[in-house]
């Protein structure tokens, strides 16, 4: 296995430059990426290597990529001074960004280089909601956003976030939770819901909950929240609600709602 991760550079020189879409993923990258710099029309590029270790992001940081759409990188940690390079060359044209750790200088350059995104998962904490605030209303088209709600960020303050600054376009919101109790009271979610109403125009939500298996914690393992719910799904306010065990492989759908449903 070691061999043919070695030999992945010189693989990918036989392969044609007009790739559109390229996913890499190994349980280490010890290897250059310069040879991505040769497939100028990527339109997606996903980089999932299971290992936390600084993942060699040299030489991609100043190459463009005048079709990349979607940027997906998953568990390696490039330098952030590196990919807020990389996002000031090619993040106009982003229209999905997926980073699983957190750094605050490079959310402020998601809000600054990505103003047409479309999807985007990055992590932010409670210390910084003011970066959050700037990238809602820098990346006005935004349709879905995910957020990792842990001991570093409450669903209660994000979700304030996202009923006050978010444009028309978002219709879908995700809420990954890690063992952290969800602080969010019934009658603030109503709150939410209230205030989403109002939105104009109003756009019917996709609301998602991502939880660790066996959580007890999460916003929808509250009674009076689950009937605030249930409600809105009547009121057409909610047009699908799913709960999702996570799975580090995979995420493994376990229940789901939708306005259809019956109480």
């Amino acid at each position: 296995m070691d061999d043919i991760l070695c030999n992945i550079p010189l693989l990918m020189t036989k392969l044609p430059n007009t790739l559109m879409s390229l996913y890499l993923s190994a349980g280490t990258c010890n290897y250059s990426l310069s040879f991505i710099t040769n497939f100028t029309n990527l339109q997606k590029l996903e980089l999932s290597f299971n290992s936390t270790l600084y993942l060699d992001f040299e030489k991609l940081q100043y190459a463009n990529f005048p079709q990349l759409q979607v940027l997906i990188i998953k568990f390696a940690r490039p330098k952030f001074e590196l990919l807020i390079n990389f996002l000031e060359n090619n993040g106009k044209n982003l229209k999905e960004l997926y980073l699983d750790h957190y750094d605050n200088s490079f959310n402020l350059a998601v809000a600054k280089f990505c103003p047409n995104l479309l999807k985007l998962y990055t992590i932010f904490t409670n210390e910084e909601l003011e970066t959050l605030k700037m990238v809602l209303i820098s990346c006005q088209y935004i349709e879905s956003i995910e957020l990792f709600c842990d001991e570093y960020l409450s669903d209660k303050k994000a979700l304030e976030m996202i009923v006050n600054y978010s444009h028309e376009y978002l219709c879908e919101i995700v809420i990954t939770y890690d063992y952290q109790e969800s602080r969010l009271l019934p009658e603030e979610l109503e709150f939410f819901f209230i205030n989403w109403t109002s939105h104009i125009p109003q756009k019917s939500l996709s609301l998602e909950i991502i939880r660790c298996e066996n959580d007890k914690t999460s916003l929808d393992t509250d009674h009076e929240n689950m009937k605030i719910i249930e409600k809105y799904i009547k009121l057409g306010v909610i047009k699908k609600f799913k709960i999702t065990d996570f799975d580090i492989n995979n995420y493994t759908l376990s229940f789901i709602m939708s306005n259809s449903y019956n109480v």
